[in-house]
Parts: C-alpha cells; structure tokens; sequence
C-alpha cells in the first residue's frame, strides 16, 4: 500500500521534541537520520547502531523492499556482531519451539511453514520473509516471538486487561493507556483514508477505546518480551514489526525502553509516489526513515480468505466473507465450505494457505463450494482488486 501525502500518520507533530516541529524531505534510496536531519549512509548508521541492545526495524507487511531492508540491516549488524536475535511480531512467546528448531538447523523450510503453522499464524507470504529466515537459519541466529496469543489480546481489546485470568495477565504486562501522543497518532493510524468505513468518523470514536487497549497491549507485550530476549544473554535483538508499532518511537519502543531503560535505534521505511522526488515526512518519525519507491503492486498476492474447522467437519469453512485480497468480490461468503480447490481437498487450513500462497499474479484456482445446501463453483482470479467503494475520494 502506498504511502502519500494524505497519509496523516506521517506527519503529526509528536515524538521527539526537539524534532517534532521539523519535516525531512525523503527521497528513494536514501536513509535520513533524526538527529542531523540530513541523508546518511547505511555503513554509518549501522556503525551508529553498535552495542545498541535494542534495534527496531519497521515493516509494511506486503513490501519486499521494505523486508529486503530488513534482511540488509540484520546481515549487517551480524557481520559488525555475531551477538545477535531477531525479535518477531508474528508469534508468540508462548509458540516458541518451531522458532527454536529452525534457528538451530533442525527444520526445512516446508517443515517450518507446517510445523510453525505460519499461514495460520501470520497472513502474509513466507516469501516476503524467506531472505531473513535463510539468513537466521545459515548462521544459528535465534529467533523469538514476540507476541501474546491473539485470544488474549482480543479480550483485552474486548473487555480490557483486569478481565483477564491471572495466567493471562501473566502473559502480558498491563498497557498504559494514558500516554497522549501515543493516543493521538493512534487516531490519525485508525482515521486513515484506507481503513473501512465502520472505522472511520463517528464509527471510530465508538470504537477507538477497543481499538487502543489492543494495540497497547501489543506494544507492551512485545517491548516487554524484547527487553526479555536482551536479556536472556545480552544479544542485540532486532525487532521486526508493523511500523505502526514504532512510529514517532511511541509504541513497543517507547515501552521497553520504560521499563528498562536500554538505549534502541528505530528504523521505517516510507514509500515515495511514483511521479513525485520526494516524499514529506515529520523528522520525528524515528531515529533513521528510508526512502523507498512506491510498488505498482505487492510482489506476492494477499488470498484475503480465512478458514476455521468445526467439529465433526473435514472440510473447511470459509470464516468470514472476503474484505481484502484478491478474494475481495468474487463470491466467497462466511460459511461457504470448501469441497476442493483445483480438484484437491484440504482438511488444514495451513495447508490450504500454503497452497494458496504459491500462485502469482494473474493466475486462477476453482473453488468447488457447498453453500445452503448446493455445489458452486467459484473460479479464484489472482488480479488487482479496485478500492472497496468507502475506499473511493
């Protein structure tokens, strides 16, 4: 998804304040440091960045660039320091074995998809990660997961932390809620002109206490368990994760370094329109902002379909009607239960999702579906879909 100028979330004037009045002129390829304002070179920043115990690298979960960049900074600081873990959004603390045998050599890249559940567990394609966890892998660096089960999250963003069992609060650290800025730029990330209808205007406003307590228990659950991961062996950690989790460094960040005080680096991306040199973004935004160029479309196609079991059903079932991705209009309805999918049947969703995962732009898949009663067959068209209707100016 391209970021522009409408985008308010980067250009709010929060953060640092010594910087949060300034605005830095980002133009692709290049990388712009907070404290000088000015375009610095990757060596530099990686020299800058050493014996720092925290860094946290910023993701579009869609962009290869932007994981291209990832895999560079972790390389990088490998070669400056073989002391180091990566920290990941996608899973859990609690899931942590799969991460472990794959660090250590004992997983082939099919076994970890299946084992680690990864399509299950993150909606994005294993291909947009593969560079970094090849590099993990080749050179025994640990990887963690940083994240609480996603139930216990939705019940903190359902009915709040003190609703939670004691072994839950356990999981995660109780979320300040009363930081202003922080609230401030999570209005601006949730009033986006991309985000759905229901979510925006007096819909948000409805929404929004929700919406927050789970977005600050993330942030404090994976600053919590970052600070955890340095501590285990004092190892840098690079902490992968949504830039919306780092932006103005007042998220996950911010937390960590609260409850710990160690010294971090923060590092997002930005994506430049095509047609324009440069992109305006707050000096604040974080300690380094890379300039990217805008994609015409995601290297790999999002599905944009979920599927659950029920019990004493082999099939699966289509868990909710389509929102995004390539299955956004095209017929798929919460309930449908999928027969086949190009003459094959699938009892696992990971499987299924895996499979999914390999088709590229423009190719198709037959859905063969059973809906109230009667067979259909829904023929899955890999394409660009337009904007949903409340996503139009």
């Amino acid at each position: 998804m391209a970021q522009d100028e409408s985008d308010k979330t980067l250009n709010l004037k929060i953060g640092d304040p010594r910087f949060k009045d300034k605005t830095i002129e980002v133009a692709p390829g290049q990388i712009y440091s907070m404290e000088t304002g000015k375009p610095v070179a990757f060596e530099k920043m990686i020299q800058e960045m050493k014996g720092v115990p925290l860094i946290h690298v910023g993701e579009t979960h869609n962009s290869l660039p932007i994981h291209e960049l990832q895999a560079r900074i972790i390389r990088a600081l490998y070669e400056q320091d073989h002391h180091l873990a990566v920290g990941l959004e996608m899973y859990s603390a609690t899931f942590q074995e799969p991460l472990s045998k794959w660090s250590l050599g004992l997983l082939t890249e099919d076994e970890f998809i299946r084992e680690g559940q990864w399509y299950v567990t993150w909606n994005q394609n294993w291909a947009f990660y593969r560079p970094i966890f090849a590099f993990t892998k080749a050179n025994a660096i640990p990887m963690y997961g940083l994240n609480a089960p996603r139930e216990v999250i939705s019940k903190i963003r359902m009915q709040g932390w003190d609703a939670l069992a004691e072994s839950e609060k356990a999981l995660v650290p109780k979320p300040d809620l009363t930081h202003k800025e922080h609230r401030e730029l999570l209005k601006a990330v949730f009033s986006n002109e991309h985000m759905p209808a229901a979510m925006k205007g007096a819909g948000m406003d409805m929404m929004f206490e929700g919406l927050y307590r789970g977005q600050s228990a993330w942030d404090e659950v994976m600053g919590f368990n970052a600070v955890r991961v340095h501590n285990l062996d004092k190892r840098q950690v690079v902490v992968l994760v949504g830039s919306g989790h780092l932006l103005y460094n007042l998220g996950l960040n911010r937390r960590a370094f609260e409850k710990s005080r160690l010294p971090f680096k923060t590092v997002v991306a930005v994506a430049v329109p095509k047609g324009k040199p440069t992109l305006t973004v707050s000096r604040s935004l974080a300690d380094y902002i890379v300039g990217i160029l805008e994609e015409e479309l995601p290297a790999y196609p999002s599905v944009g379909l979920g599927f659950k079991k029920f019990i004493g059903l082999d099939n699966l079932v289509v868990d909710s009607k389509p929102i995004d991705g390539v299955a956004l209009g095209q017929g798929f309805e919460k309930g449908d239960v999928v027969l086949s999918v190009d003459g094959r049947t699938y009892t696992d969703a990971n499987d299924l999702r895996t499979t999914l995962a390999k088709f590229a732009w423009e190719a198709e898949a037959k859905f063969r579906i059973l809906r109230a009663g009667a067979e259909k067959e829904i023929t899955l068209k890999f394409h660009e879909q337009p904007p949903a209707p409340e996503a139009k100016k």
